[in-house]
């Protein structure tokens, strides 16, 4: 009897350790999702349900029948429970899943030493505590994460010194290399994507990957993808603090800026517009006094800001008196965008035709146009590149199914002025039913609440069926959505809990002929 309480024990503390190491390796995901940031890992702790989350409910209840109980048959239904929550959590799927980058692996060596010190010292005292000491870590492993965290930035900040001071020295040996910033509170990725594929035409041109618009993305790609034989560098540069873009700059030095949009976007941490403002800007005050500045009018925080340290060129969809470009004879179709680029400055007219859709798309190639000219590329050439462009992933791209069923794939980082925009192309449908997909808008600040109410108002005017998913937003959208109801349609609104659950119900309604806009994404951050 004796040698089966303690393989019970035994089995108890390794199955514990187990369940531990799961819980961490989701802490450690939602900090990655955080940017590594403690402050905003802690602020999505208190403004989610994470310390009620079940995993944390279970193991504190397993925690509390241990600490009153310690006969075998309490330690056996310990097993039982950890078995299934293990499992669980093994299968569980996630949209963005822990990269196990070098900084991850030293957090988890960072954790693993706390909580064996920790377990040490408890089993010195009493062996019997070790498995409640192990669900109690498992309870709170967050607390944990943060000062592992914490104690290890001291070494991050060494290691990412070394990174920069590389990229620095390479960038030095390529002075005949011409870097262009490209930032936006949205479409930035698109321009950066459009401008590349145009001055390819011409040049040999790096741009940086995927979403690598931060200063260790923008280091990375240059220690990583950078040749000799690069004749230009587009960098885009991302932030969500004031200070973040300069930063890159510091870094790469720009010489010529592209400013897309200043608009509502991450208010979460810039807490007004006027420090999006001042943020973005960061770009157009680093650069040289002979370099050049592409600015977009359409946006109010962008053409109400003077600039007087370099030359600029601004740019606007919507035509007016304080722009060098515009764009004028606008027509949609099934196959893509027609228009023409003209310059007040001289009346030249170029004629563009692209697969791109939507206002916020002709703005973009628009910058990329502007930035091709200038530096030499042909008419023809750009004529021809516009053709053949592509649109990016997840940001108003267009495909049709085997089925006849035309899908419009918005889902990366909805904002106020896409979200409006990609309405707007939905409403222009009419082979079949259109249908939306969507939890909402995020990271708004104090606007989440109106933004989301009026995203909800048009879209009761922009489509036959919308899918609200999840809880973030659905009051608000719900509100805007029942406003937005009048005689003169019919819209149909429904809510579910997951895509999953939107998916499901897609599929039971969806027709030959119909369109469906997936508008946004969001992270496993939110629920």
């Amino acid at each position: 009897m004796e040698n089966f309480r303690i393989a019970i024990f035994i089995i108890t503390i390794l199955f514990s350790i187990i369940n531990l190491m799961f819980i961490l390796k989701y802490d450690l995901q939602m900090l990655q999702q955080n940017s590594y940031r403690n402050s905003r890992y802690i602020h999505w702790i208190r403004n989610s349900d994470e310390t009620s989350r079940m995993p944390r409910l279970i193991t504190m209840a397993l925690l509390a029948m241990l600490c009153a109980y310690w006969f075998t048959w309490t330690q056996l239904i310990a097993c039982i429970v950890l078995i299934f929550m293990i499992v669980s959590m093994a299968n569980k799927k996630y949209k963005k899943p822990l990269v196990f980058t070098p900084r991850i692996w030293r957090l988890v060596i960072g954790c693993i030493v706390l909580f064996a010190t920790i377990a040490f010292l408890f089993s010195m005292y009493n062996l019997a505590y070790l498995s409640r000491v192990l669900l109690a870590l498992s309870a709170v492993s967050y607390v944990i994460v943060i000062i592992a965290n914490w104690a290890l930035l001291p070494v991050e900040r060494s290691i990412n010194q070394s990174y920069v001071d590389d990229a620095e020295r390479r960038l030095a040996q390529m002075p005949d290399m011409k870097i262009i910033g490209i930032t936006g509170s949205y479409g930035k990725t698109s321009t950066k994507h459009y401008l590349n594929r145009i001055l390819n035409e011409q040049y040999n041109v790096l741009m940086t990957p995927g979403s690598y618009n931060t200063p260790m993305g923008v280091v990375r790609t240059i220690r990583e993808l950078m040749e000799p034989y690069h004749d230009i560098f587009i960098v885009e540069m991302g932030a969500k603090n004031i200070g973040d873009i300069k930063e890159i700059c510091d870094i790469v030095h720009p010489e010529i800026g592209i400013l897309t949009s200043v608009g509502a976007q991450h208010l979460e941490s810039f807490k007004t517009i006027e420090n999006v403002q001042r943020t973005k800007f960061e770009l157009i005050d680093a650069l040289p006094e002979s370099g050049l500045a592409i600015l977009n009018n359409d946006f109010e925080y962008v053409e109400n800001r003077v600039v007087n340290n370099v030359n600029t060129i601004r740019y606007a969809v919507k035509s007016s008196d304080r722009i060098n470009y515009t764009a004028t004879d606008i027509k949609y179709s099934i196959a893509g965008t027609s228009f023409t680029l003209l310059n007040k400055s001289d009346g030249s007219r170029l004629d563009i035709k692209t697969r791109l859709l939507g206002e916020s798309n002709i703005s973009n190639l628009m910058a990329a146009i502007i930035v091709a000219k200038e530096l030499g590329i042909s008419d023809d050439k750009i004529q021809y590149a516009a053709s053949k462009v592509e649109q990016v992933e997840h940001r108003l791209s267009m495909k049709q199914t085997p089925g006849k069923v035309t899908i419009i794939d918005d889902a990366f980082n909805s904002n106020p002025v896409g979200a409006s925009m990609a309405l707007d192309v939905l409403r222009m449908m009419d082979s079949g039913k259109r249908i939306i997909i969507t939890p909402g808008m995020i990271e708004l600040g104090e606007k989440q609440i109106e933004y989301n109410t009026d995203f909800g108002k048009k879209m009761a005017s922009s489509c036959d069926i919308a899918i609200v998913v999840g809880q973030y937003n659905r009051e608000a959208i719900v509100s805007g959505f029942n406003m937005g109801i009048g005689a003169d349609n019919t819209a149909e609104l429904h809510t579910v809990e997951s895509f999953a659950e939107a998916q499901q119900f897609l599929h039971s309604i969806l027709q030959p002929g119909d369109i469906v806009l997936y508008e946004n994404d969001l992270p496993d951050t939110f629920k």
